[in-house]
Formats: C-alpha cells, structure tokens, sequence
C-alpha cells in the first residue's frame, strides 16, 4: 500500500491537471481523509499523503465550505494521534495551517480556524517538557511556525496576546526561545500597525494593548497588506520610513511599556541567529518609526556590534536603521565609518561576488544624513565618496564581468560629481577609466572570448552614458570602434545593437548617428579586393542600418553597392546567393524611403536594375523588379506609404511588417514556407509481430531427441564452440535487431491530414545503449489505404530496454508542411532476442553442442580463462502448470528452443543479444515448481531476465485459468 500511495502522490506532484483527469479533485480529497483515518496505515505514508493539501490546497478546496470540513475532518485525525507521532503531528498542523489560510476560512472567522487557533495557543503554552528530553520541542516550533503565518496573513490576529506571548518568550531557555522571539516581535508591530489605523489612537490604548491577554482579534482586517501599502486609507498621518509610507501613532514623549518591551527584545536579540536578528530588528525600526514620539536611542546599544559585523542581512538592517533615522541616531563619524566599511567590503578577497556587488549598491544608495538629492531609487553618490576613497574601486582587466561593470559604473559617477576637465583627480580618473576601456578593446581584438565582447560593449555604453559630451575620448573611441570592426567584421551585430542603445538613451547627443556615418565611411572605402564573401554580409547589415539615419548621405553606400554587384572579382551576382542579395535589397528598401531619395534615383535604379537582369536567384530578381517598379512609378510621400516606412522616432525609422517586406511576410507566402506543428499527434507507429518464423523443415523445428541421441564427447562440444566463435567474430555475424511497425493515422479524426505526403520520420535515443538512427523515409499515408509498414533496423551497444522518442514532417494534401510528435516507441527487453545463427555444424545437433559448450564454460568456472568474466548463473521458480508451461514455450521461446524434453529431461533455450551475450535456459518441471536454469556470459542482464521470466510465467498461468 506504502508503494502504491507513494506512486500516486508522486504523479499528482508532477502533474495535478493531468492526475485528476481521471479522477475528481473531490474524490482524490476523500481518498486522502480516508487513508489517514485509517490506522492499519503507516505515519510515514500519512506523512505523504498530507503533501498534496500542503502544496495545492486551493486545487483539493476550492471552496470555503470544503476548507472547513477538510480542516474539521485534519483536526480530529489530529486529536487522535497517539504521544509518539510527532513528526506526522508537525506535518498535519502545516497543512491545517495551508488549508485555512488558502481556503479564506480564517478571513471569514470560521469555527474550525478559532478551533485551531486555540489548538495552536495551547500547543506554545505546553512548556512541560522545559525540563525534560525536549521531545515536543518540534511540535511547539511548528505552532509558532504556523501562528507566525496566521499572523503574517491576517495582521494583529495576535495584537491582544501581547503579554502572553511575552511571558512564553522570557520563559523559554531552549533553542525555541529564537521562534517565540519572532512571533513576539512580529505580533508587536502589526499590533502598533492596525492600532496607528485607528483615528484618536493615543499612549493609553498603547499601555493597555501591550498588557492585554483577551482572545485571539477576529476584527483583525486580513486584507490590510504590508506597511507598504501606500495605497491604503489611513486616517492617521503618514511619515516616509524605510519600508514605504507608515502610520503614526502619537503616544507623547515617551511609553515606558514600550520601552521596557523594546530593551528586553533587544538585550536578547544575542541569542538569535543572524537572520533573525536582522528580521527581529526590521520589525523593531518599524515600530519605532510608526511611534514617533519614541526616541531611536534604544537601537544606539546596538550600533556597536551592527558597525562591525561582517553578516550581510545584519548590515543591510543597519543601512535600514540609517535611512529611518539619520542623524538622530548615527553622527557624522558612524556615516564615515560606514562608508569606508562598505568600500572597503565592496573590494575584500575574501567575499563572494555577489556579496561585493551588493555592497557597491549599497554605496550606490547611501541613505546619506543629509542628503542633498531628494530623489528616490536614482543611483547617486553619497557627498563622503571623494575620488581618493572610491580609488579603490577602480577597474581592472583582472576582475569578474559582473564586477568589473559595477566598478565602471561607480567610478564614472565618481569622477563625473568631481568634473572632468584639467588636472584634478576627476580629469586623471578618467583618463584611468578610458585608458582601461581601450585594454578592453586591445583583448577583444586579438581575439578575446564572447564574454569579454559582451563585456567590452557594456563598458562602452556606460562610458558614453556618463561622458558622451567629452568630445576628446568619444570621438577617439569612435575611430577605435571603426578600426576593431574592419578586422573582426563579425562584430557588426555589437555595434549597431550599441548604436541603438546610445541612441535610445542619449538620442541628443548625436553620438551614435556619428559612429554609423563612421562605420559606413569605413565600410566603402575598403578596398574590394579584400572583400570576402563573409565581410560583405556584415557589411550590408552595417549600410542597412546606416541607411536608416536621414542625417547620413547615402551616396558612397550606392557607389559601393554597385561595385560590387557589378564587380567581376566579387561574381555576387554569378553566385545567386539568396541571403547576400537579401541583403543588398535590405539597403535598397531602406533607401527607397530615405529623405533625400531624389538624389539617390538615378544610382539606386541602376542597382535595382542590374538585379532584375543579373542576378541568380529568382527571388531576389523578383523583389529587384518590385522595388523598381515602385521607384519609377509612385512618388516618394506615396512609396514611404506604401512601405510603411514613413514615420520615423529618434531619428531612427521605424520597422513595420510590410507587404512587401523582403523576407516574403506576406500572410499566405509566410504561412506556405513555414513548417506549422500539430496540436496532437497525426499518425503513429503500431508495432506488428516481429518473431521471425523459425527456420528449416518441420523435423528441425519440432526436436525430440533421445537421450542417447544428445549424448557427445567434449571433444566435440568444444570444437563446435570454437567453429562457432569463429563465426562470431567475422564482419557478417548478425549485430542488429529488426522490428516491424505499420504507419497508422491516430483516432482524432482532422480532414486536412487524410492523405499525407512525403513523410520523414525522426529519431532520438533516450539513453545510449543503441546506435543513433538515421531517418526513414514514407512516400505516402492515407487514411482510407493499407497503412505502409516500417522497419527499423536497431543495433544495440547494450541489449537492455529503452524507449525512443520519434517525431517527422510531412506535407498535407493543400502543401503546407507540418511537424508532429509520435508517441513514444518502447523497446522491450525480449525484443533484442535473436535466434541463434546457424553453426558450422549442420542442423539441430550443432546447435546443441554449442548449447552445451556455453553451458560448460559459464558453470565450471574457466569464464575467466576464455576471457569471458562477466558470466554468470541464476535460477528463477514459478508454480506453473504443465499446460502452461507448455503454452510458455510454444508462446515465447519456440524461435530459441534447442532441445525438448523426453523422459523428464529439461526444455534448453539459447538466445542470442546482439551485439556479444548470451542466455541459456534450461527449464525443468519439478514436483512443485518449474526451474528455470539461467546462464549467461554478461551478468548485468539478469535484472532483465528476471523481470522478462516473472512477466511471461504470470501471463501463461493467467491464460490457462481464464480459458
């Protein structure tokens, strides 16, 4: 039972749609509720079986009224468990815990949520075992687990358990005092929280809420949100703290209650992990905050050991604490300090990435004392950062990408506070900075990895976002870009991509409208007898792109075009290559809608032309013709039109999907060239019978030898080995196994796939124990004709099962082309069998030397000597009946047989796996049981046997009860 809950849990996980398509949810739920009543089941089974109300609650509840009867009916399964379940009595309080929460049975106050409530209250009261083994410690973990979800999820569920949840907290003196911790201090915050909402709110009904010990607060507003919330109505006034928009609750100068509270959370605060501390700590500042009329002083004990600590939850906490109180809790020398701390984390040996990063953010979002920016999220730097501290953060070639780029970042915002003219430490900083741009560029040209160019175009872009207008270093990185592209040309795609983010971010600055002018001009006055064909399609991206800018003349493009379609070194046009005359005509439509068209008729159709009469490729002769047509015949504002090209943004013209686009995105020609798939499978492949008939004349079929008969020398069983291992070892020994399937369409019936053309089946090996297979070809399927059959011809590295995933493309009678999925081909063990090849030795005596031969050679041990370890010897029982037994044979192993028996003798089977095994039965009836003797030369297949034994066995005596 254990197994089969396990399986089911385990496909309901992996697909809950999928699962309860044969079932319903409702009935799944009731089989669970049922199971985990019963007794006679395992706490471990039930442990699994909880795990689907933990994960897809809302899926097994989809109603609140399920929700109150799923928890009513966990609960008493709860109540009934014995003192010893304590494990299983964790997992049932969380998924009591899901349930209620997911279902809404908590927000509508339902009695089965007050029930648990109380359950859970009760369950963190139970301190008996404060003294003793601490065996319910897990238990009372779990209650404050699921009572700090209940509140997290319905804010001041606990606000009038205050006390008692104070009194559990100093009480505890295991490790769990850190749980009660947090629940304490969480309960306390959504508690100032919901009592800031309230208009009048004042020190008294503060006093009395953090003395009250009333029952659990149904009123509470499940909906209320985070204290982030900035959209909530708040009646009270709000101040800006360092989690968003809070409400304020006016107590008067002080509240010795909270105070008294406050100091106590903090004195223990030691005790607790770092992730604890920094939560515990998050929830005091926002209590704080919320009650202005307290001083932050409280915290000022803390900043000693939160300066110095080297956690990074405890440190972001301290930045929290920084940007919720400022200057009347850290002086001048705290920011210092923490400012050269942090500079100092951003560059230690000893951190992770990730860590330094987070650090340079950090420095990137100072909450500053006073800070003299007032804008939110905008990286800017804190006014303590001067070039002289921040130099330790400078750049190099040696550093990580994601490091590098932080620092890159930093330092330009650095230096460009300090300005970046003259001789100052801001002018020689960014001397630095682009100095340590070109060494990027140097290792890019000469070869560097993808990751360095990525790297190197990122540097760019953030050098020329903060120092575009340094006329001196973006002019020189210009030429620096045009020189790189002109020896690696496959960096086309970097560049442009570059130019257009420069352009999308500093569109005035007119930078990268520049360095295309630049590019192109580097691009036509190469000379064309270094043109390769390879250089040239990046060209052609480059002018395309060029062409896009109106501000760029366009004469040197054409000039440039023409050469080399006219060019009797390049033979462009003798080659016909489609994607190089695509990208000829991609310039000419851009250039077909540039505004200073009138100038560029007589050149442009002069290309246009020399393409319809030359070119060789149709297609590109077709579009050629198109192009000229429109240029001769439409005006400019009616071919921008026609195009849809005339409107432009930035001063980069838009793309749009055109009719006349020149990859054919016409609807009917896109959706003719294009391969669709289907949304099920169309055909699939039925396997046929693939035993091949036994061979030769009825008496070599049919063996009854007599003992005496079988009787042979070893003399002669071991020269009929060896005659047959020599056959064994020759090139045309049989290594491949064939099975037989007929093409068949699937039940779904869908008109536009009766008759189907041009089949290519594909195929892909699940694991490695067969060679790949190639593809096969079907001229034809049709739904109302014999279906076609197929051979796939396996070889088998190792004759073990496996399942191979098949897919092909056809064409459908109307011409389009479609890709289908085939359900999977499952190759079964016994399907690698294969009889085994006739011997030198004539007919069924030869056979059975050979039998005898390998039997003699697996069982006595001398594997080893014959090079043969991997032999084995098994033995397999089943309580089969004669008929049955007999069936069995005739059935399965008829193909194989080498001997039968005669006066109680024993049935012997040989099969050959290709490519090099062996396995020999000998099958004996006895007086309770059928034996089955198992030899083979690889041992690693008697798993497999095994299985392929107890398959067939429990078939045949199932065949003869049933008939």
């Amino acid at each position: 039972m254990a197994v089969n809950w396990a399986e089911r849990i385990a496909a309901f996980s992996r697909s809950p749609s999928d699962f309860l398509s044969c079932t319903t949810a409702e009935g799944f739920l009731a089989e669970l509720l049922r199971e985990l009543r019963d007794d006679r089941a395992s706490y471990n089974v039930k442990v699994i079986l909880l795990s689907p109300l933990c994960e897809y609650p809302t899926l097994l509840c989809p109603s609140v009224s399920v929700g109150e009867e799923t928890a009513l009916e966990l609960m008493s399964v709860f109540a009934q468990c014995p003192p010893k379940s304590l494990q299983f009595q964790c997992h049932l309080l969380l998924a009591l815990t899901s349930v209620l929460l997911c279902t809404s049975c908590l927000s509508t106050r339902s009695r089965a949520s007050q029930d648990f409530l109380d359950l859970l209250l009760q369950i963190a009261q139970d301190t008996s075992d404060l003294h003793g083994d601490g065996a319910q410690r897990s238990l009372r973990a779990t209650a404050c687990d699921c009572l700090r979800e209940l509140e997290a999820c319905c804010p001041g569920l606990l606000s009038q358990r205050l006390e008692l949840l104070s009194g559990l907290r100093q009480q505890e003196t295991s490790r769990l005092h850190q749980a009660y911790a947090g629940l304490h201090t969480l309960a306390l915050r959504n508690a100032v929280y919901v009592l800031a909402q309230q208009t009048g709110a004042g020190a008294e009904d503060l006093k009395a809420l953090l003395g009250g010990n009333a029952a659990v607060v149904w009123e509470a507003d499940p909906d209320s949100g985070p204290m982030n919330n900035q959209d909530s109505p708040l009646p009270s006034p709000l101040v800006l703290g360092p989690m968003g928009r809070v409400p304020t609750l006016q107590t008067g100068p002080d509240c010795k209650e909270l105070r008294s509270l406050l100091s106590s959370l903090l004195e223990e605060s030691y005790l607790l992990t770092p992730l604890c501390q920094a939560a515990l700590l998050h929830g005091l500042i926002e209590v704080v905050v919320m009650v202005p009329g307290f001083s932050p002083a409280i915290f000022r004990a803390q900043l000693l050991r939160l300066l110095g600590t080297s956690e990074v939850c405890l440190l972001h906490t301290t930045l929290l604490m920084k940007a919720a109180f400022t200057d009347s809790l850290f002086s001048a020398e705290d920011e210092t300090f923490i400012l050269k701390r942090l500079v100092g984390l951003s560059q230690h040996p000893l951190l992770s990435t990730p860590e330094k990063l987070f650090y340079m953010d950090c420095i990137l979002h100072f909450p500053e004392n006073r800070p003299i920016s007032g804008g939110d999220g905008d990286e800017t730097l804190p006014v303590l950062l001067t070039p002289r501290l921040a130099a330790a953060l400078v750049p190099t070639v040696f550093n990580d990408s994601a490091t590098m780029l932080a620092r890159l970042n930093l330092l330009s915002l650095v230096y460009l506070e300090e300005g970046e003219e003259g001789e100052g430490e801001g002018g020689r900083g960014l001397a630095y900075l682009y100095d340590h741009l070109t060494s990027l560029l140097r290792i890019v040209e000469n070869w560097g990895g993808r990751e360095m160019v990525v790297t190197f175009f990122r540097a760019s872009f953030l050098f020329l976002f903060h120092f575009c207008h340094v006329e001196r270093y973006s002019c020189d990185l210009t030429e620096k870009l045009c020189a790189l592209y002109l020896r690696h040309t496959r960096l086309a795609p970097h560049l442009i991509n570059l130019a257009d983010r420069t352009q999308d971010r500093l569109g005035e600055s007119g930078w990268a409208v520049g360095l295309l002018g630049a590019l192109q001009r580097a691009v036509t006055e190469a000379p064309l007898t270094q043109l390769t064909l390879q250089d040239l399609s990046w060209h052609l991206k480059v002018l395309a792109r060029a062409a896009e800018e109106g501000e760029l003349s366009q004469q040197s493009a054409l000039g440039f075009l023409f050469s080399v379609i006219t060019s009797s070194s390049s033979s462009l046009c003798v080659s016909g290559d489609w994607r190089l005359g695509n990208g000829v005509l991609g310039v000419c439509r851009r250039l077909l809608v540039h505004p200073s068209l009138d100038s560029l008729l007589i050149p442009l159709a002069d290309i246009l032309q020399h393409l319809t009469c030359h070119y060789g490729d149709t297609d590109i002769q077709d579009h050629a013709r198109l192009y000229y047509a429109l240029l001769t015949t439409l005006s400019r504002e009616k071919l921008g039109g026609v195009l849809a090209q005339g409107a432009t943004e930035g001063g980069r013209q838009v793309k749009k999907r055109t009719l006349s686009s020149i990859m054919a995105e016409s609807e009917e020609l896109t959706s003719a060239l294009a391969i669709h798939r289907t949304e099920r499978p169309v055909f699939k492949l039925v396997e046929l019978d693939n035993r091949e008939p036994p061979q030769g004349t009825e008496s070599e079929r049919n063996i009854d030898l007599k003992p005496d008969q079988t009787e042979s020398c070893p003399g002669e069983e071991s020269a009929a080995l060896e005659a047959y291992r020599a056959q064994f070892h020759s090139p045309g020994f049989a290594s491949e196994i064939t099975l037989n399937y007929q093409l068949t369409h699937t039940e779904a019936c869908d008109s536009r796939f009766d008759q189907l053309f041009s089949i290519r089946l594909h195929f892909e090996l699940t694991d490695n124990h067969y060679e790949e297979l190639g593809d096969i070809s079907v001229p034809c399927l049709f739904r109302e004709r014999v279906a076609p059959p197929v051979r796939l011809s396996l070889k088998p590295r190792r004759p073990y099962p496996t399942a191979l995933h098949a897919s092909a493309i056809f064409t459908s009678q109307d011409g389009l082309s479609w890709h289908t999925v085939l359900p999977d081909i499952r190759v079964a063990f016994q399907q690698a069998f294969v009889p085994l090849p006739a011997p030198p030795a004539s007919g069924a005596e030869g056979k059975l030397r050979v039998f005898e031969g390998l039997w003699g050679e697996i069982c006595s041990g001398k594997c080893g000597e014959k090079g043969l370890a991997d032999c084995a010897t098994s033995l397999f029982c089943s309580q089969l009946e004669e008929a049955a037994l007999v069936a069995l044979v005739e059935k399965h192993f008829l193909p194989y047989l080498i001997s039968e028996p005669s006066d109680n003798e024993e049935y012997k089977v040989l099969f050959f796996l290709p490519p090099q095994s062996h396995m020999l039965l000998k099958i004996r009836s006895e007086e309770d049981a059928v034996q089955f003797n198992i030899a083979t030369d690889n041992w690693q297949l008697l798993p497999h046997i095994n299985s392929f034994l107890l398959t067939i066995t429990e078939s045949s005596q199932q065949e003869i009860v049933d008939s």
